[in-house]
């Protein structure tokens, strides 16, 4: 039962999270496109480790990973009074590379498959 209480926490973090990110950040190192791909929030609210991934270089995502980080005060006030959470958990941000991943690999797959049509 605790963990069905711990993931409806964190979709609404994400929800939130989102929102703030969109229209709340002025930051302007933050990327044009970023997606938060999960949420993880402890048992105890301690902690919400955030899943973000971004379009663009390693640039961008290294600046935009900053940016996070930095506002990461402003966004834990604003979720905790969204909320409505006696202690609002303390982000921490990284970024997911799931995407680029599988691009890789499927360029590997695609290469495999035109070696052997020649």
């Amino acid at each position: 039962m605790a963990y069905a209480r711990i993931d409806r926490i964190s979709e609404e973090v994400k929800k939130e999270l989102s929102f703030i990110i969109k229209n709340d950040l002025k930051d302007p190192r933050l990327s044009e496109i970023i997606t938060l791909v999960s949420v993880k929030v402890t048992k105890d609210l301690k902690f919400a480790k955030i899943f973000v991934s971004v379009l663009g270089d390693e640039k961008a995502k290294e600046e935009t990973l900053i940016a996070l980080k930095s506002a990461a005060g402003f966004i834990r006030r604003e979720i905790g009074g969204r909320l409505q959470l006696r202690n609002a958990p303390e982000f921490i941000f990284e970024i997911d590379n799931t995407l680029d991943h599988a691009m890789h690999i499927e360029e590997l797959i695609n290469g495999i498959n035109k070696t052997k049509e020649d």
